[in-house]
């Protein structure tokens, strides 16, 4: 057998998280010679609230894995609790997709995939880590540039790496894309979030919790929420998510913020010092399509890579494996003789995918960037029920083909955040 630097690829992917992964499950599965790299030995930690959505485990299940995730725990819905009230909200039935969700480590989670892709026939270099492009090539105006692989480091060197194509997969704050040519927009919202486990005997609750109403030090309503995640071993995920929206959260002292939450939330699930499991860890994540260009030459760019994350909702995952997914396709047409035209049509089918819903999701952003907004919109909506479940089908992208009261609102949203896009300028 060829050693690794006289072997070339049809793809290589640097990063084995959910895009990645998927990505590369994807490819092997139709038969693609696939690489991915990941820097670290799996299973690993990783920061994340570690909440599968419907979407989520419909994409799983598809990757054959719906018996993997048996021992994982089930959850139906959703609690919702701000300014005194609760609302439980089951997750909405949507065509083709399941009515519950999971809770699952990314500890665990992650390796399950990682496995499925080399089960498929993928090549998984753990452990080796993608430190350049390999001769990179300029793209186009408005490109990704190219490059013909990746110089990695592994325990025993440096090799080269080649491939036909290459997929950005790093994560959120990726440095290779960035080697690339991706960068920010700074003007769409980034999020920062910290979470913790504690160990709590409501542990194997079927609601997962998410808290509208987390303050800063002054008493201000903060945009975003806190999050209490059960994961049925005895212990919990607790976390909160600020959008750094505007200049007077960029400050947010997230650690004061979780401490906070905490102590307000640890009645009800028994939460203490003596309870933690651990110091909490955090990070950054760009969101509604904020990082870009996501294709080039020979390359693509997907999920937290590409800024491919929720704005509503800080979900990531989901739409990892879905961007995955995508980019397989479009490589596969790319690798059949559609070359650039196949990644530029990546591109377009994000864009129809994901475009408006992430647009929508941009203009509430800055709705609730202001606290008084913030205040009154959450504490009206939390008296009904049945708004609140109209309201989870859109900030949950649950949204079905007919002409239901989210679905209807939300048409109406699109074109709201379309005319604020105009007047603003892009």
């Amino acid at each position: 057998m060829a050693s690794l630097a006289d072997r070339r690829f049809d793809v290589l992917v640097v990063g084995a998280g959910p895009a990645g992964s998927a990505c590369a499950y994807w490819l092997a599965d139709a038969g693609v010679d696939v690489a991915v790299v990941d820097k670290k030995q799996f299973p690993r930690e990783k920061t994340c609230g570690d909440g599968l959505t419907p979407r989520a485990v419909r994409q799983l299940a598809d990757m054959g894995l719906a018996e993997a995730l048996a021992g994982a725990h089930r959850y139906r819905g959703l609690r919702s609790v701000a300014f005194g009230r609760s609302l439980e909200l089951d997750w909405p039935e949507v065509p083709g997709l399941p009515t519950h969700g999971y809770t699952i480590t990314r500890h665990d989670l992650d390796a399950l995939v990682v496995e499925r892709a080399e089960k498929a026939g993928a090549t998984v270099l753990q452990g080796t880590e993608a430190l350049a492009p390999l001769d990179p090539v300029a793209g186009g105006p408005g490109d990704l540039a190219g490059c013909a692989g990746v110089v990695a480091a592994t325990a025993t060197g440096q090799v080269e790496l080649r491939a036909r194509y290459v997929v950005v997969a790093d994560g959120a704050n990726s440095r290779f894309g960035r080697a690339l040519g991706t960068s920010r927009d700074r003007q769409y919202p980034q999020g920062m979030a910290l979470r913790g486990y504690y160990r709590s005997e409501r542990s194997g609750d079927d609601m997962i919790e998410g808290h509208l109403d987390v303050t800063d030090p002054a008493g201000s309503v903060v945009p975003g929420y806190g999050w209490v995640f059960p994961l049925g071993d005895g212990r919990v995920n607790v976390g909160v998510g600020v959008l750094s929206t505007d200049r007077r959260w960029k400050g947010l002292n997230t650690s004061r913020l979780l401490d906070a939450f905490v102590a307000r939330a640890g009645p009800a699930w028994g939460f203490s010092p003596a309870t933690a499991c651990g110091p909490p860890t955090g990070g950054r994540l760009p969101m509604g399509m904020a990082v870009g260009p996501r294709s080039g030459p020979n390359t693509v760019v997907v999920g937290d890579a590409g800024g491919l994350i929720n704005p509503f909702n800080g979900e990531g995952i989901a739409y990892g494996y879905e961007t995955g997914r995508l980019a397989a396709t479009h490589l596969q047409a790319a690798l059949a003789g559609g070359g650039r035209s196949a990644l530029a049509a990546y591109e377009d089918q994000l864009q129809g995918t994901y475009g408006d819903y992430y647009r929508v999701g941009r203009a509430f952003v800055r709705l609730i960037s202001d606290p008084r907004r913030m205040r009154v919109c959450v504490s009206t909506g939390m008296r009904s029920h049945a708004f609140m479940h109209q309201l989870l089908r859109i900030m949950a992208n649950l949204l079905r083909p007919g002409p239901g009261p989210a679905e209807l609102s939300y048409r109406a949203m699109v074109r709201t955040a379309r005319l604020l896009e105009r007047v603003r300028g892009g």
